[in-house]
C-alpha cells in the first residue's frame, strides 16, 4: 500500500503533468482560445484563404506569385521581418500583385516562451519594416508554430494587429511530395466545408533557417490546390474575414 506520502507526490505529479499539458493546448494548439481570441475561418463553406509563412524566398516566392497571377488568385503572405529586409523589392511585388501581407515576427522564435520585451520588439520592427517597404498598413500577425501566450496577442492588437491562426496544415516543409502535401489540404478543405465551414490554409514558401530553402513541393501543391478547387471554391485573403 502506497503511504500518503507517496499518494500526495503522485497526485501533484499527476496535476503538474495536466497542468503541463493544458499550457501546451493553450500555447500551440490552433483550434484554442484560452490565450486569447484569434481568427481561424469563419462559417463559409467553400471559401479557401491560401496563407504561406515563413518568407520571402527569393527563389520560391516569385515561381508562386507567377501560379497565383496566371489564375488571378490573390494570398496572404505572412513574412518573417528579417528575410522582408533583404528581399524589399519582393516584398513590394507580393503587395502590387494585390496580396496581403502580414507580420510574423522578427527571427521567427517561439514567443511562448519568449521574453514580453523581446516579444515586443520582435513584432514592433517587423510591422515598422514591412509598412516601410511596401507603404501599407499592417494589420494581421500569425504567431510562430502558432505559439502563444495572453501577452504576445495582447501586444499585437496593441500594435493594431489581428492574430490569425489557421484550420488546415500540413508538414510541408519536410515533405518531399507535392502530391502528398495536396491530398492531405484537399482532404481538410473537404472535411471542413461539411461543417460548413471556410479553409484557412497553411503552407511555407519559406523557411526561418534557409532563406534560399527549397519550397518547390509547397509552391506546386499551392498550384495544384487551385486547379482542384478553382472552379467549385472562392479564394480569398484573410481581411474579407474580418
Amino acid at each position: 500500500m502506497l503511504s500518503p506520502f507517496a499518494i500526495e507526490t503522485s497526485a501533484g505529479i499527476a496535476a503538474l503533468g495536466l497542468a503541463a499539458g493544458g499550457w501546451t493546448y493553450a500555447a500551440r494548439w490552433p483550434g484554442s482560445q484560452l490565450f486569447g481570441k484569434a481568427m481561424t475561418a469563419p462559417m463559409r463553406p467553400g471559401e479557401v484563404a491560401l496563407t504561406f509563412d515563413d518568407g520571402p524566398n527569393p527563389v520560391w516566392t516569385p515561381r508562386l506569385l507567377d501560379i497565383l497571377s496566371s489564375d488571378d488568385i490573390r494570398a496572404t503572405f505572412f513574412l518573417v521581418g528579417s528575410h522582408a529586409q533583404a528581399e524589399p523589392e519582393l516584398v513590394r511585388r507580393i503587395v502590387a500583385a494585390g496580396h496581403l501581407i502580414g507580420n510574423h515576427s522578427w527571427s521567427h522564435p517561439n514567443l511562448s516562451l519568449t521574453a514580453a520585451t523581446r516579444v515586443q520588439h520582435e513584432l514592433t520592427r517587423t510591422s515598422e519594416v514591412l509598412q516601410q517597404i511596401a507603404g501599407v498598413r499592417v494589420e494581421y500577425f500569425r504567431p510562430p508554430y502558432g505559439a502563444r501566450r495572453p501577452v504576445v496577442f495582447r501586444m499585437a492588437r496593441s500594435l493594431g494587429m489581428i492574430p490569425v491562426l489557421w484550420n488546415a496544415m500540413t508538414s510541408d516543409w519536410r515533405e518531399p511530395s507535392a502530391d502528398r502535401i495536396a491530398l492531405r489540404l484537399k482532404s481538410s478543405i473537404d472535411r471542413l466545408q461539411q461543417q460548413g465551414l471556410a479553409a484557412n490554409i497553411v503552407l511555407h514558401d519559406g523557411s526561418h533557417r534557409e532563406p534560399r530553402a527549397d519550397r518547390g513541393p509547397s509552391v506546386a501543391a499551392a498550384g495544384q490546390l487551385i486547379a482542384q478547387y478553382k472552379k467549385t471554391h472562392r479564394f480569398v485573403k484573410l481581411d474579407s474575414w474580418a
